[in-house]
């Protein structure tokens, strides 16, 4: 046997005997991973000890909290509070006010700007870790980093390279959307474009075949806007169809019906390829999520998954007193496992969000 195929032989031992890749689905084999390897492997130790670290919180803990953050400062804040996971949200990483931000010491990086953003946080993480102030987390480790990325323009290729990017700037794991990059490319403001299923299934695929080929468990996390998001890119999925309302629009994009079904159903087809699978509601809704969660665990029962809500709402407004307080362990009974409050703004973090951190 070939020095190639012994080590694919190897690495496809490793994906059906190790259970951190249970229930994962590979379009490809371990041939492929081992020719797309360069002869020298860089260790990318950051990300591999924050996936490691993370998959581990997530089977051991009842849920694993996260805060947003954007710059590394707000990044120390939240991990000198206790917090093993950080969150960087996708809608800030292109804001204009912090594109050109540096933390002290640190240089600009010719990168993405959420690159650039996952970068920034790991760079002011080691460097506090680095000092021996023993802040970069409670138990002085360092903490896992979990950024948002947009859909690949270019489809699966880009998601390839940015996935590899993510991991070399330190990305325990990331989260893909499965609509347009923003609503300026559909001609109708404040609506989201989803992309076929398929579509979405192949950046997750290529997501997970850089991961490999780097060699780190890098977590792939999916999550679809199909709950509120009316217009559709193309047709060509057959899993799309129960969805169209045989509407198009001056531009070409087909009209869908939104809703929390099609949000599960598009999830169901996603949860072989990604790690975890994120649900977003505009409010805190206890209703939604276990809904959510039946319909994914009813046929992948141990597929974790994520909770995410927006900061755009009054928590009080939508909670009493004793649901807010139970509302963590609510979650993590469903199987919630990854719970993540991201503030409105950089400089805001308001006291009913630290309720889902602990």
């Amino acid at each position: 046997m070939s020095a190639i195929g012994e080590q694919a032989a190897l690495l496809q031992h490793e994906w059906r005997t190790n259970p951190r890749w249970a229930g994962i689905t590979r379009d490809y084999g371990a041939h492929d991973v081992i020719r797309l390897r360069g002869s020298v492997a860089e260790e990318h130790g950051l990300a591999r000890r924050g996936a490691s670290r993370l998959w581990g919180l997530l089977h051991s803990q009842d849920a694993v909290p996260a805060l947003g953050a954007v710059t590394g400062n707000h990044a120390l804040q939240l991990v000198k509070a206790g917090l093993h996971a950080i969150h960087l949200p996708g809608r800030h990483a292109a804001d204009p006010n912090l594109a050109g931000h540096t933390d002290p010491g640190q240089s600009p990086h010719p990168a993405s700007p959420m690159t650039q953003m996952v970068r920034r946080v790991n760079n002011a993480l080691l460097r506090t870790d680095q000092a021996g102030q023993a802040e970069s987390s409670a138990d002085g480790t360092m903490p896992a980093v979990v950024a948002d990325a947009e859909t690949p323009a270019g489809g699966a290729p880009d998601a390839f390279e940015l996935m590899k990017a993510m991991i070399e700037a330190g990305a325990a794991g990331v989260r893909f959307e499965d609509h347009l990059p923003s609503d300026e490319e559909s001609g109708h403001p404040g609506q989201q474009v989803l992309i076929p299923t398929g579509q979405h299934i192949e950046a997750l695929t290529a997501a997970r075949l850089a991961a490999d080929v780097l060699g780190v468990p890098a977590l792939v996390i999916a999550r679809t806007g199909a709950r509120t998001a009316s217009l559709l890119t193309s047709d060509i999925d057959e899993r799309d169809h129960e969805f169209l309302t045989g509407e198009r629009t001056a531009e070409g994009f087909y009209r869908v019906e939104p809703g929390l079904y099609a949000c599960g159903t598009r999830a169901l087809a996603f949860a072989p390829y990604a790690d975890l699978l994120w649900l977003e509601t505009p409010a805190p809704d206890l209703a939604a999520a276990r809904a959510f969660a039946c319909v994914i665990h009813s046929q992948y029962p141990d597929k974790l998954l994520a909770y995410s809500c927006s900061p755009s709402f009054d928590w009080r407004e939508h909670l009493d007193d004793t649901t807010a307080a139970g509302f963590r362990e609510e979650l993590a009974a469903m199987g919630y496992r990854f719970q993540v409050t991201t503030p409105a703004t950089v400089h805001a973090l308001d006291e009913p969000a630290l309720c889902l951190a602990g």
